[in-house]
């Protein structure tokens, strides 16, 4: 008994003879970005990094850029404060973004905006906290009454 296909055979389209493997972008890896000009030998030594750190040794910092990376790298391997350790390569990097403003200024403005951002944060966990406390010396007060 001949068994049955559920899906009809579809007759060969000429556009299809003519390339037999249509390049379409979805058949590329999702994880693979494409190759952009310019990227020769540095690609090699850059590969893998991520478009934040290409950003910022492209800029007048990269010595001070690359200093704190290691500097965070090390931290890290040795479970030390990143904060206390690193304090000084964070200070020289900051330093030197600021004088090459005119380049990092979009990493500059995203950084004011972040400590905006905490700011408004930990001013409201302290409003939350304060209220809190408020409500649990109300709690004391009323049960030493009752």
């Amino acid at each position: 008994m001949p068994s049955q296909n559920p899906e009809p055979e579809q007759s060969p389209d000429p556009k299809t003879l003519k390339d037999p493997e249509p390049k379409q972008p979805s058949e590329e890896p999702p994880n693979q970005e494409p190759k952009v000009e310019g990227e020769g030998e540095e690609e090699e030594e850059e590969e893998g990094e991520c478009g934040f750190c290409l950003f910022m040794k492209a800029g007048g910092c990269k010595e001070s850029f690359v200093g704190w990376e290691n500097c965070i790298r090390e931290a890290e391997e040795n479970k030390e404060d990143i904060v206390e350790k690193c304090f000084e390569a964070t200070s020289a990097l900051k330093k030197c973004m600021e004088a090459h403003a005119d380049y990092y200024e979009p990493i500059l403005r995203a950084e004011k905006k972040a400590e905006k951002q905490a700011i408004i944060e930990l001013e409201k966990e302290k409003e939350e906290e304060g209220l809190g406390a408020q409500e649990d010396s109300k709690d004391l007060l009323n049960k030493s009454d009752g």
